[in-house]
């Protein structure tokens, strides 16, 4: 992983650099000339971690979506609320899309399949 870069000569921060007549990566000095090559060609790396209730509210959160569809034709099993909001996606280690429904009521976001 990449780590931040002092010039050894003031102090300051080294920035990426491409020297294109060698195709090499430098790290250069912008306060004086100091430049260095660089030992790994990896500049930043941003790793993005998920939690599981990250991902479950997502789905939660279509609800509030209105540029999604609503339904009125099905009733929620776990509030028997009226109105629910639809989507297709693929679900996980299946071929094929999947219906899914999101229950509009605030306090439930219930999920379910078709």
């Amino acid at each position: 992983m990449s780590t931040m870069k002092f010039c050894r000569e003031c102090n300051n921060i080294l920035y990426p650099k491409e020297d294109k007549d060698q195709k090499i990566l430098l790290y250069a000095c912008r306060n004086c000339d100091h430049q260095e090559v660089a030992d790994n060609n990896c500049v930043y790396r941003n790793e993005i971690h998920h939690a599981v209730g990250e991902r479950t509210q997502v789905l939660q959160d279509v609800a509030a979506d209105p540029t999604l569809p609503r339904t009125k034709s099905v009733r929620c099993a776990q509030c028997n609320h009226g109105e629910a909001v639809f989507f297709q996606a693929t679900a996980r280690g299946e071929e094929g899309m999947t219906l899914f429904f999101v229950c509009c009521n605030p306090n439930c976001g219930y999920r379910w399949r078709d």
